[in-house]
This record gives structure tokens, C-alpha cells and sequence, in this order.
């Protein structure tokens, strides 16, 4: 997706399609290129998709944190002139698309959340893994999918280059306790938008009872199980996680 990319100011992203609009928020360890296939189904089927580049590692280390981070979606969504959007996120870009809704609900139209953190401790907490040596790495990153497969040598690279740099180390950690710090239970039943959750059945990092508690709590939602998945649908099963957010705004008039 890198040749898709573009830098406006402070703001680095993909763009694509014609539509309502969808913004697409990665995870901690996330790429933008773990959306690839979501983000070419839906550009290709009515929606305008973007896919903005977090500052996990720009931000001073005082303000990376989920309050930040959903600060900047609030500004790409003004740079972007665009008043009322879809949220699409993964893991911690789901927790920034609940903090988002929580201070800006008038801007989100609905919500698609899968793996999202904002419930439980461990669902960040547990997710990041310690140095160690590049076995001890591979193995943690593949731990994250059903099929350990889908974590290529490009992917385990990339998280072993993180854990081994000491900067990236003190922010991940600073944006994993500010995580845990806000925690949207109270928040989640006042959150009236259409809300798809998408999770993956074998799910370690937010397990099934994760993803059960959110419908619980979220009051307009439709939960959807994916098997033989872990924590990444959209990676894992692309097709069918596509599928089943069509299907979802078509039933919704989204």
C-alpha cells in the first residue's frame, strides 16, 4: 500500500474510493498493509476508505497516549473536511475509535470493531511482547493468528525491530497503561451508533468473552464470529471479514 500513501503536513495516509467515508484505525503492532484487502474491497464497493498513519512514535513521550492519539484523529478528520465518518478499528484502534465516540459522537456515523481493546487489562497489557531473541519474538507474533502462517518474516521483522528499540519500547508501554487507564465500560451503553463487531473465535490477545462483553454493553450492536481466527480478522479472513461488513451496511443503510 505504500504507493498509495501521501504526506499532507503532519498527516501521512491512504486514500481510495467514493463515498461515505470509512477511517480505518491499525493497532499497536499493526501495519496499514494488515487492511490491504479491506481497504481495496470496500474503496472498490461505494465507500471513500483512508487509512491514516498513527503517531505511536512521534508524539512526545508525555502525550503518546490514547487521549493523543484519538486528539489526532479529531484533527485528520478536520484536515480532511469530513464531518461524519465510519470508524473501522483493530486491536488499540478500536480503543481510539471508543474514546473518539465517547467525545465526538455527533462524527461517527457507526462503528466496526475487531480485537478491540478497552474492556480489559490484558487485552493490551498482554499483547506487547518483551525483548528477547528473534525465536522468542517470532513466536509471540504468531501466537497473535490461528494460523501462525500469516505471520510472514516481513511482520515478525518488523515487531522484533520495535521491541529492540528503546524509544519505540517506552512508547508502546506508555500507550499500553493509558489503555488500561481508560477503560470504556462505563462509557460503552451510551454509545447509541450502529456497531459491527467482527472477532475472531480463537482470539488470544482479546479473547471470545471480550468481544461477548462488548455487545453486552454496547447497546446497537451485532456481534459476528470468525473460526479458525485469532486477533486480526481482516488478515486472517479477509474474504469473509469483507463480506460480513458489506452485508452489515447494506442491513443498516450505512
Amino acid at each position: 500500500m505504500t504507493d498509495k500513501l501521501k504526506t499532507e503536513g503532519k498527516f501521512t495516509y491512504a486514500e481510495a474510493g467514493e463515498g461515505p467515508e470509512i477511517i480505518i484505525l491499525h493497532g499497536l503492532m499493526g501495519a496499514l498493509s494488515n487492511f490491504k484487502p479491506t481497504f481495496n474491497h470496500l474503496s472498490k464497493n461505494g465507500y471513500k476508505v483512508l487509512i491514516p498513519e498513527l503517531p505511536l512514535y512521534t508524539l512526545p513521550l508525555i502525550k503518546t497516549n490514547v487521549k493523543n492519539l484519538a486528539a489526532y484523529l479529531q484533527d485528520f478528520l478536520e484536515h480532511k473536511n469530513i464531518n461524519q465518518a465510519i470508524l473501522l478499528g483493530n486491536s488499540l484502534g478500536g480503543h481510539i475509535a471508543l474514546y473518539f465516540t465517547k467525545h465526538y459522537p455527533e462524527k461517527v456515523k457507526s462503528l466496526v470493531l475487531t480485537g478491540s481493546s478497552g474492556l480489559y487489562e490484558n487485552a493490551m497489557g498482554g499483547s506487547f511482547p518483551k525483548r528477547g531473541s528473534y525465536e522468542y519474538i517470532e513466536q509471540k507474533v504468531k501466537d497473535v493468528f490461528y494460523d501462525p502462517a500469516v505471520a510472514t518474516k516481513e511482520l515478525v521483522d518488523s515487531v522484533y525491530a520495535t521491541v529492540n528499540d528503546r524509544v519505540k519500547v517506552l512508547k508502546t508501554l506508555s500507550i499500553a497503561k493509558s489503555a488500561i487507564r481508560h477503560n470504556m465500560a462505563n462509557d460503552l451503553p451510551l454509545m447509541k451508533q450502529p456497531t459491527c463487531l467482527i472477532w475472531g473465535k480463537q482470539d488470544e490477545v482479546t479473547p471470545p468473552e471480550v468481544g461477548e462483553d462488548f455487545h453486552k454493553l454496547l447497546p446497537n450492536s451485532d456481534l459476528f464470529w470468525l473460526d479458525e481466527c485469532g486477533h486480526a480478522p481482516m488478515m486472517e479472513k479477509s474474504e469473509e471479514f469483507n463480506k460480513i461488513l458489506i452485508d452489515w451496511f447494506n442491513s443498516k443503510n450505512i
